[in-house]
């Protein structure tokens, strides 16, 4: 995990183009045309032995021949070309290098690279996109607008998708980088190269897997003390993941894992990837909560209801609780007072600003959500200048605004942007956005936790435990088998199921019969079959059951009569216990 010359891959002197082309919809043409059209001040050197120039620009032979120092380089070339062409790229003094080749030899491009304190970002890279430095150095089909938001993911066709989406949308970007395979230059490099980048207010990633996990925990912690992390992680369901050789394996989920580190790093882990750029501006220009007791009012009871039932089921919240004496100031202002409170439709601007006021006023209230729905008798700018006036005059308490369509209400929120207040055009996106909010909070909250000392009557056994990390990390698959995870739970005093190893079928069978039924046996073993499932799985039960078919079943070895449970609809018809071999 480092930065160094990471500055050269964002903000280069000079770029070199390694197989520029003008051949069509080629990638050493697509990147030649970027770097050209987005306008580096910088000397854009195309590198081609074959032609004379490129794209109008006097090409180079060979990278010995570039007449001044290229501090970024573009290998837009084979796999199998590219760990020649880094060392050659050392040698002229080039500090960083995108590769978009996806084959190749990696230990072979990161020996290259090493000796040259060259940064290698890819393999099967799309580029960077420095708006401000005016870089393109990409192979996207959409150039990105400037703004304050750096964008980092794994996945090259997401980056184009989000520039395509971004970009009628008015999302400008401090920085958005491919990192492909992550060769060199990871998540881990890129969090610690933002978190202390003066133009960039929030940093969002798309992330696939975690290669580097220990660099990634402390880079995201680092960087989520500075300013917003958000995130989006593939794999959710954790469909299609093979089945590994424990039990634990199978019970745990990697994603449930994953959550958890992001919440303790302090980052904001979202859904989709609308939601991504949701949250941005939801953290950017809400006050922080002071507590998670929300108050909604509308001017219909249709919309507040709506309000309602998203809350209620995104996590079962009530509203908040309104105090008497709020009730009682706010029945001076509407015929329907409490939560939520229903202006009517005819409400006028001095309503709003009313209510607002009483709800910002109320201790028991910690953010206000403000619906208005288009009707030809307020005019709704009117009714957001006095939402905006109301929220500068009260304590501090958070408030989000929703408008609610399109043409009539976009002067609206027009205003709101300029006010510094979060907007949104539908309900639903209003509560994701007070979720949002929650969550942060709780994230940041619990970054800045210490864990508490061991208590007096604990004496955990580190030693013991350090060696048994220790030894599983040695191991390529970085795994704790069943017996190992147990030992290192008792080493902190933590209570574990029983269980003993057995060496073969008729000892398994003589155990279970020893502890006592039911019990589960599984192989306590690294080797896995070619389709992912462990080798000797079996389920020992001692009351007789039905299986799916509605019929006894008794077992093929002994005869014992345990046939598979009626939940599990399974296609055997005959089944074997601990004592007879597996086929």
């Amino acid at each position: 995990m480092s930065i160094l010359n990471l500055n050269h891959l964002f903000a280069p002197s000079a770029v070199a183009v390694i197989g520029a082309s003008e051949r069509p919809r080629s990638v050493g043409a697509i990147v030649m045309r970027n770097l050209l059209d987005g306008g580096f001040s910088g000397p854009i050197m195309p590198v081609n032995p074959k032609r004379r120039s490129v794209a109008g620009v006097l090409a180079y032979a060979s990278v010995e021949d570039l007449p001044v120092l290229a501090e970024l380089a573009l290998l837009c070339v084979p796999g199998a070309l590219v760990p020649d062409l880094v060392d050659r790229l050392g040698r002229h003094g080039t500090r960083a290098a995108i590769v978009s080749a996806t084959d190749g030899d990696r230990q072979a491009m990161l020996a290259a690279a090493k000796p040259h304190g060259l940064r290698l970002l890819g393999g099967g890279s799309l580029g960077v996109l420095a708006p401000r430095a005016r870089l393109n150095a990409s192979s996207a089909h959409l150039a990105a607008v400037a703004g304050r938001v750096a964008f980092v993911s794994q996945s090259g066709a997401l980056c184009t998708a989000v520039l395509d989406w971004a970009r009628p949308r008015g999302i400008g970007f401090s920085y958005f980088v491919s990192l492909g395979e992550g060769l060199d230059v990871d998540f881990g490099d890129m969090l610690d190269f933002l978190a202390n980048d003066e133009d960039t207010k929030a940093i969002l990633l798309y992330v696939e897997s975690i290669a580097e996990r220990r660099d990634f925990m402390a880079a995201t912690r680092a960087a989520a003390r500075n300013k917003p992390v958000i995130l989006v992680k593939a794999g959710r369901g954790g469909a299609g993941r093979p089945i590994g050789p424990f039990l634990s394996e199978t019970l745990a989920s990697p994603d449930d894992v994953f959550e958890a580190a992001a919440r303790r790093a302090g980052a904001l882990r979202v859904a989709r990837l609308d939601q991504l750029f949701g949250a941005v501006e939801t953290l950017a220009r809400s006050k922080p909560l002071k507590g998670e007791r929300l108050a909604v009012l509308s001017n219909g009871g249709g919309t507040a209801m709506m309000a309602v039932d998203a809350i209620v089921a995104a996590d079962g919240r009530e509203l908040a609780a309104l105090a008497p004496d709020t009730i009682e100031k706010l029945s001076r202002l509407t015929p329907h007072p409490g939560n939520p409170v229903d202006l009517g439709i005819a409400a006028p601007a001095e309503t709003y600003a009313g209510v607002l006021g009483v709800l910002a006023e109320a201790a028991e209230v910690d953010a206000t959500l403000v619906i208005h729905a288009p009707n030809p008798m307020v005019d709704g700018a009117e009714a957001a200048r006095a939402v905006i006036a109301a929220q500068k005059k009260g304590r501090g308490a958070a408030v989000l605004t929703c408008w609610i369509g399109a043409e009539t209400a976009g002067p609206a929120r027009r205003l709101f942007a300029e006010a510094g207040l979060p907007a949104y055009e539908t309900i639903a996106d209003a509560v994701d956005g007070f979720h949002h909010l929650i969550h942060h909070q709780r994230n940041q909250d619990m970054l800045l936790e210490t864990p508490p000392l061991d208590p007096e009557d604990h004496h955990p056994a580190r030693g013991t435990a350090r060696l048994i990390v220790e030894r599983a990390l040695s191991d390529p698959e970085g795994l704790l088998g069943e017996p190992e995870t147990r030992a290192l739970l008792a080493a902190y005093g933590i209570p574990v199921i029983p269980a003993v190893l057995a060496a073969s079928a008729d000892e398994a069978a003589e155990r279970a019969e020893a502890i006592g039924f039911p019990v589960a046996l599984t192989v306590a073993s690294r080797t896995r079959r070619a389709n992912g499932m462990s080798a000797g799985w079996r389920s020992i039960w001692r009351t007789p059951r039905r299986c799916a078919r509605r019929r006894p079943a008794s077992c093929a070895g002994c005869a014992r009569t345990a046939p598979t449970p009626a939940s599990t609809a399974s296609p055997y018809s005959r089944w074997r216990c601990a004592r007879t071999p597996a086929n």
